[in-house]
């Protein structure tokens, strides 16, 4: 099988022609960002929240300040889901809630975090251990003011006693129980307040459940999802009421862009962290509940023509992170009806492309891909040009273009 515009959901071909010819005095490789179609998933990922939850923006899956201002601006956003402390630092400076996904070793910025008040006011560490704790301590003394935390509570499905286990290996706290002996360590400790609960689930919100090939794969993939979402709304709401017998919490986050309607309708949950709809990348294609609009893409230039079906492009090889495999590979898209042939994929130096629209292509022509996974498309680039209706209004900055490499 090969990687191609056919699968999944794609951009209707008006809005692709605008694209086209706004950006057609570019010279590849460059990334575009569709503003109308990134505006509209910023509100439809609001919007199947249906008002049970704020959505945290998850700046990994965007990884441009601009555009992570320009979503949070939006009805029914609350603050930023960052991916390490260093980038959450640099987000505080404009927003006032920032909390971190994942723990974080990085001694500067940990001292930087310990000496500045409204920095320690506006950012939130995750931990799942007592260890991380004593890490802090010895990184930066007692002498501070407090830091917020967040406890990291493992979202995954385990069976059979735990000898199976599905999804993320994240954190080691899974039960009411232990999260709850977390958080009394965490209130009895000086120099830190806890702030909230995390968990994500990415067996549900991370897997698509209409992936393409075998009916018994999609079959056993809605079946484990329909029992993990049960065990995991019940596990969830115990271990709230478990801390909350502890400390108060000011937030318990859950689910991803994939999971958004499900997991807000637990009573539990206040908010949900997404990002990856804003894009809508290749991997969000294959969910039954929700379609968003791509509107994230990169071009390449076609520079040979090794036969009169085959037109090859410059590079495109933008593999994105996970299990190697198909659904990794960025998604040939305009001209409609490209694919990529099953000996090459995508490549380093060179891509072909089939199929009846290759036929057409001239040398210089631009071919779009849209990646498989969100943010990921920005650390290859480092500016992004914006197109609202058909004409390039604005060209901002990735991390990457700011000299940042947080990722």
């Amino acid at each position: 099988m090969s990687r191609a515009a056919s699968t999944g959901t794609g951009p209707d071909e008006d809005r692709m022609v605008r694209l086209s010819r706004a950006t057609e005095h570019l010279d590849p490789p460059f990334a575009v960002v569709d503003l109308d179609a990134f505006d509209a998933n910023a509100t439809e990922l609001a919007h199947r929240a249906a008002g049970l939850a704020a959505i945290r923006l998850a700046s990994k899956s965007v990884r441009s300040r601009e555009l992570i201002g320009r979503a949070a601006r939006h009805e029914g956003y609350r603050g930023i889901l960052a991916f390490t402390l260093p980038e959450a630092l640099w987000l505080a400076e404009d927003h006032e809630d920032v909390v971190i996904g994942y723990p974080t070793t990085h001694r500067a910025a940990l001292k930087q975090l310990a000496s500045d008040e409204r920095a320690a006011a506006r950012v939130t560490l995750m931990i799942d251990s007592i260890g991380q704790l004593d890490f802090v301590d010895e990184v930066v003394g007692l002498s501070r003011p407090d830091l917020r935390v967040c406890i990291d509570l493992d979202a995954s499905l385990e069976l059979a006693g735990g000898r199976i286990h599905l999804g993320p290996y994240r954190s080691p706290v899974h039960s009411p129980r232990q999260a709850a002996a977390l958080a009394r360590a965490i209130r009895e400790r000086s120099g830190f307040r806890l702030a909230g609960l995390m968990s994500y689930e990415g067996q549900i919100a991370g897997l698509g459940d209409n992936q393409p090939g075998s009916l018994l794969r999609r079959a056993a993939i809605r079946a484990m999802q329909r029992v993990s979402a049960g065990e995991l709304a019940d596990r969830r709401a115990a271990v709230v009421a478990a801390v909350e017998a502890v400390a108060p919490l000011e937030f318990v986050n859950g689910g991803g862009t994939g999971s958004i309607e499900q997991t807000a309708a637990e009573h539990a949950i206040t908010e949900i962290g997404a990002g990856s709809g804003l894009y809508g990348p290749g991997l969000f294609d294959f969910y039954r509940r929700f379609r968003p609009r791509p509107a994230a893409y990169f071009v390449m230039s076609v520079v040979r023509r090794p036969s009169p079906r085959i037109a090859t492009v410059l590079g495109g090889g933008w593999i994105a992170s996970g299990p190697p495999g198909l659904d990794r590979q960025p998604t040939p898209t305009w001209p409609h009806g490209l694919r990529t042939n099953t000996r090459e994929g995508t490549g380093e130096v060179q891509t072909p492309v089939l199929g009846a629209a290759a036929h057409g292509l001239r040398l210089g022509d631009h071919v779009w891909f849209r990646h498989a996974k969100a943010g990921e498309l920005c650390e290859r680039v480092n500016t992004l040009h914006l197109v609202s209706g058909a004409e390039i209004v604005d060209e901002v900055a990735t991390y990457r273009g700011e000299g940042h490499a947080f990722l």
